[in-house]
C-alpha cells in the first residue's frame, strides 16, 4: 500500500523527471550512443512491467473493498435479497438473468412511480425515523428529531392586534 501511495504522488512523478532529464543530459558524454539509448528503455520497460502488476494489485483491493461495502449494504437492508450477496461468483448466464429481472423492475418503477413523489422530503424524513427507532432513537447531540419537526411546522409567532 505504501508503494501504491508513494508511485501515485508527485515525489515520483519528480524522481522519473529527474532520471530522464538526467539520461538526456548525459547523452552528449556518451555520444548518444546505443548503449545509451538501450539503458533508458530497459529502464523503462522494467518500470512499466512492475507498474503493471503494482496496479492491477490496487484495482484488485479497491474492487473487493467495494464489493465488501455493497455486499454489507444488501445483507443490512430489509426487503434486499441475500442472494445478491457475493454476486461477482455467479455464472455469466446467472448475472444475464438477474439483469433481466432489475431491468423489468426498473421498466415498472417508470411507469408506475412518479419521481417527484417515491423521493419526497417528507419520505426522507421518515426513512430517517425509520433508522434513528431501530437503533434506540436519536443521537443525543442531535435532539429530539419530533420536536425540530414540530418546529418546522408552527407558524411564525404573529403579534396580535395586527
Amino acid at each position: 500500500m505504501a508503494v501504491t501511495r508513494f508511485t501515485s504522488g508527485g515525489a515520483a512523478f519528480l524522481i522519473a523527471l529527474a532520471l530522464v532529464v538526467l539520461w538526456i543530459a548525459t547523452g552528449r558524454l556518451f555520444h548518444y550512443s546505443n548503449t545509451w539509448q538501450l539503458v533508458i528503455n530497459t529502464f523503462t520497460t522494467v518500470v512499466t512491467f512492475l507498474m503493471v502488476f503494482l496496479i492491477q494489485r490496487s484495482q484488485s483491493k479497491e474492487a473487493l473493498a467495494m464489493q465488501l461495502k455493497l455486499n454489507e449494504i444488501v445483507a443490512g437492508l430489509e426487503g434486499a435479497s441475500n442472494r445478491l450477496v457475493s454476486i461477482e461468483n455467479l455464472s455469466e448466464k446467472e448475472l444475464m438473468t438477474l439483469h433481466a429481472h432489475y431491468a423489468k423492475l426498473a421498466e415498472m418503477a417508470k411507469r408506475d412511480i412518479d419521481l417527484l413523489k417515491s423521493h419526497s422530503i417528507d419520505e426522507a424524513e421518515v426513512r430517517h425515523q425509520g433508522k434513528l427507532s431501530s437503533r434506540g432513537g436519536p443521537h443525543p447531540a442531535q435532539g429530539s428529531q419530533q420536536g425540530q419537526k414540530e418546529h418546522r411546522s408552527q407558524k411564525p409567532h404573529q403579534p396580535s392586534g395586527l
